[in-house]
């Protein structure tokens, strides 16, 4: 239960850190009224393009010697 409970609020805290830098935003379409009529909103959330680009890079080359036959004094 408490796992639960600590989901949900960490799905507002995105929700509303989403809202605050205008990644969401809401807006009343239809007006409510006293008849039936119930207001109407739309949501306009952000949209991240996600692609891939072949590039030729080039990569430093590494080269380790190793020491020559040296005895110690």
């Amino acid at each position: 239960m408490r796992a639960i409970l600590v989901l949900l609020a960490i799905v507002a805290l995105a929700a509303a850190t989403l809202m605050y830098f205008g990644f969401i935003t809401f807006g009343q379409v239809r007006p409510g009224s006293v008849q039936v009529q119930t207001p109407r909103f739309e949501a306009d959330v952000g949209r991240v393009g996600v692609g891939t680009e072949n590039r030729t890079v080039t990569v430093p080359r590494l080269e380790v010697e190793r020491p020559g036959n040296t005895q110690g004094q």
